[in-house]
């Protein structure tokens, strides 16, 4: 006799970023998480927010049903509030808003679990949790430590440390997106590790469709291509952030251009950090090799990735790497570092080649080595593609989301104190190894 599914689950995820509001791979997992639950027949809401700057006036709050699930999108307070400029109060008017419109949400549709992502919703996802006295889970997704070198040295770096301390505590359950989350994530908030669930993100890799593949070919298959000596084109993309180590294979780039003459790479992505990344190349002496796309979309992106000879993924600190699975449905070879959980996405010799974050010779040679067995770089990124459809299957993931759900128990709320914060460098590094946004 065959045993009948799980029953459906009543679902409410909570995120400060949810498409077509997308800040970075976050957006893009909650969205992608939500739309499979829903396909496998759970009862799924999400309460997110709507643009930052707008208000109620332009963009009051909207309760809609998109792929299936019900999205209640709150309208922003009065207040001027700006992120960048208030992040702490802006957060706190933001849990506000998003609990004054569960409140009436709970009045006639209560969850079975409560899902927060990141420590920008633990106000509301805590609240929410006792509200309806449901399991709380929550999704670390990256950390103030982590982000910032394992510095914790400004006010705001500990405010942002302490509220994720107070999320991680206050979960039923946590999950991370590697194993070098997980790590991280018990060792900085002091939560037993048997209590935190690795899963993968995931992508769509059908999505990229065989057109991509077919660009590839076109773009590889003749000694005229981007791939012959001195026509090589090299792709980075995402947050031009310090974490991000754009800067390290700018410094590489002069060592590659005199193995690979005329090499040349293509930058895409926004952020803080794109005007110190153009003054790194003019002090590296390849300004001219070195193109400031800025942000494109999706489509770009795509012929973007199906140009590349290779993209490098350089970051220092990295909690998954989406992108790195973005490279592998468009078929590009990768390089690049073993930073967090990028480690366990880009596998050294099967499917890319890795270097140690930091490390500008080891990824000038790495980007060297794919440039000069094209052959093997394509063998390579074949495994990469073919493993999205087994370790980063979005069904795989929602369903073992669900499974999780299903497991997790509502704990007796427990008093916490305040965490103490660390007065030196959390990982052990020295003094100045957080970059240019050190405090």
């Amino acid at each position: 006799m065959t045993a009948s599914p799980p029953a459906p689950t009543r679902i409410l995820l909570v995120s400060w970023e949810y498409p077509p509001v997308v800040v970075g791979g976050l957006g893009r997992h909650v969205g992608a998480l939500a739309t499979h639950l829903a396909a496998q027949g759970h009862d799924v809401v999400v309460l997110t927010r709507q643009p930052t700057g707008t208000d109620a006036a332009t963009h009051p709050t909207t309760d809609t049903v998109v792929d299936g699930v019900r999205v209640l999108r709150v309208a922003e307070d009065p207040p001027h509030l700006e992120f960048f400029r208030d992040l702490v109060a802006w957060t706190l008017a933001m849990n506000h808003a998003l609990v004054r419109t569960a409140t009436a949400l709970l009045r006639e549709w209560r969850p079975e679990v409560v899902h927060a992502h990141d420590w920008l919703v633990a106000h509301a996802a805590i609240t929410l949790r006792e509200l309806a006295d449901v399991p709380l889970v929550a999704t670390i997704h990256a950390t103030e430590a982590g982000r910032h070198g394992g510095w914790l040295s400004q006010p705001l770096n500990q405010q942002v440390h302490s509220v994720e301390w107070w999320l991680a505590n206050a979960a039923d359950a946590v999950v991370t997106c590697s194993h070098a989350m997980r790590t991280e994530v018990a060792d900085l908030f002091d939560v037993d590790p048997v209590g935190i669930t690795v899963l993968h993100n995931g992508i769509d890799a059908s999505a990229w469709g065989p057109s991509v593949q077919a660009m590839r070919h076109s773009l590889h298959s003749t000694p005229e291509t981007p791939h012959r000596r001195g026509a090589h084109t090299l792709v980075t993309f995402g947050r031009l952030e310090w974490e991000k180590g754009i800067q390290d294979v700018i410094a590489a780039l002069p060592a590659i251009r005199r193995a690979h003459p005329g090499t040349r790479l293509m930058i895409a992505g926004s952020g803080s950090h794109a005007a110190w990344l153009s003054a790194r190349a003019r002090e590296a002496r390849v300004r001219r090799a070195v193109v400031m796309l800025g942000h494109v979309d999706d489509v770009s992106l795509t012929r973007l990735l199906g140009s590349a000879s290779a993209v490098v993924l350089p970051s220092r600190y990295e909690p998954f790497g989406i992108v790195a699975l973005e490279a592998a449905a468009a078929g590009a070879p990768l390089v690049a570092s073993r930073a967090g959980g990028l480690g366990e996405v880009v596998l050294d010799g099967v499917t890319g080649l890795s270097f140690d974050p930091g490390d500008v010779a080891g990824c000038a040679a790495a980007v060297i080595a794919a440039l000069d067995d094209p052959e093997a770089s394509r063998r390579r990124a074949a495994t990469a593609r073919e493993r999205l459809d087994t370790d980063f299957a979005w069904p795989t993931i929602a369903a073992d989301t669900a499974a999780l759900y299903r497991a997790t128990r509502r704990r007796d709320a427990v008093p916490l104190e305040r965490p103490k914060i660390p007065g030196g460098n959390v990982f052990g590094r020295t003094q100045g190894s957080s970059g240019p946004s050190a405090g």
